[in-house]
């Protein structure tokens, strides 16, 4: 090389747009592992059957995006709400509403118009219920965020001019976009797979942003953000919306699953659901949530079967989700990822030991 050419023309070509050279870093920031996994579920559809790839990895996935959003909240805003659920489930409503379904209470719009006003609704509705709650911390702000779950389960079930009541919807389908039924378990699963890795993508930036790191701040001293300028309230507001939107997103997702949707599908067991699932995953890293999510939905599919298969009621198996659950809580507060980082740490110290043990005399 030419001792005349500029030092940063080693490096990166300067004519370069300023973003693609913001994405060239990213993408070689991310590690081995992370290739792996994606390349994984790319290529899942080839190894892997319709009941998986719709039932356990669909669901997974859904149940990811709306504990995400309960992971955003509390994990970098320092706020647990029990609202999330409740959020999800109003988009779906509204995608049956103002679209296509069995109910004659359905407009028929279209779907490009029918899903942006879903999840505009749904983060107004999370936004307003969060006005509410950021006014208060602690147990304050979950009992708020768990009487609003309540009463919007219980106003689904009696209101029958908009939500039909205990019925709810059916025949909700996903539109036939682009000529394919993505109902069917392989476009249904990459359906999926893109819209949480979307949302994966999109809480890793946030966190990162001035915004994000900003929220991390109120988190931690909220008094001492404020007295550098920044308005707490509205940064709480802000991360409420967000997550709300998050939440939409899953909602939607849901509801074109199931192809259909009632009062119990925001009820008050899918509420602490996502506490769980949460937990469970981790509240300290947007991969957590679907890790959580990736157990509860083994759990819940292959748990009665296997308390059958030993002589108890499958009926019980929301006791064994409970048991594991408490004890990942107890093994590890940080959940999965927590239980991963101590694993991870235990080896860099034997690699260290077994190395410092290689120099000694």
């Amino acid at each position: 090389m030419s001792s005349n050419t500029p030092p940063n023309q080693t490096l990166a070509n300067p004519q370069a747009p300023r973003w693609w050279l913001w994405l060239v870093d990213r993408v070689a920031a991310i590690p081995a592992h992370a290739w792996a996994v994606m390349l994984v579920l790319l290529v899942m559809p080839l190894v892997a059957d319709d009941f998986f790839l719709f039932q356990i990895f669909g669901w997974t996935f859904i149940l990811g995006i709306v504990a995400l959003s309960l992971m955003f909240l509390a994990g970098y805003g320092g706020m647990v709400s029990l609202i999330q659920m409740s959020v999800a489930g109003l988009a779906g409503y509204m995608v049956a509403l103002f679209g296509d379904s069995g109910t004659t209470i359905s407009l028929g719009l279209p779907w490009w118009f029918v899903v942006p006003l879903a999840m505009v609704i749904a983060t107004l509705f999370g936004s307003l219920v969060g006005l509410l709650a950021v006014r208060t911390e602690g147990i304050y702000t979950i009992m708020i965020t768990l009487a609003m779950a309540s009463a919007f389960y219980y106003f689904t079930r009696q209101n029958y001019t908009i939500f039909n009541g205990y019925t709810g919807f059916n025949l909700v389908l996903p539109p036939d976009l682009f000529g394919v039924n993505w109902r069917e378990p392989v476009p249904f699963y990459y359906l999926t797979l893109v819209a949480a890795g979307l949302c994966f993508l999109l809480v890793t930036y946030v966190s990162r942003a001035p915004f994000g790191l900003a929220l991390q701040g109120v988190r931690d001293n909220p008094r001492r953000m404020a007295a550098l300028g920044f308005n707490v309230t509205a940064h709480r507001v802000a991360a409420y919306a967000f997550a709300s939107a998050l939440a939409s997103v899953g909602g939607i997702l849901l509801v074109w699953q199931n192809a259909q949707i009632a009062p119990g599908t925001a009820g008050i067991h899918a509420t602490f659901d996502i506490l769980i699932i949460a937990v469970i995953g981790g509240l300290s890293r947007p991969s957590g949530p679907f890790l959580g999510a990736f157990l509860f939905v083994l759990l819940s599919t292959f748990a009665p079967d296997v308390l059958r298969a030993i002589g108890a009621s499958g009926e019980r198996y929301k006791m064994l989700i409970g048991g594991i659950f408490l004890l990942v809580v107890f093994v590890s507060p940080d959940g999965l990822l927590g239980l991963w980082e101590r694993w991870k740490a235990h080896l860099t110290r034997d690699d260290m030991a077994r190395g410092k043990g290689e120099t000694r005399p």
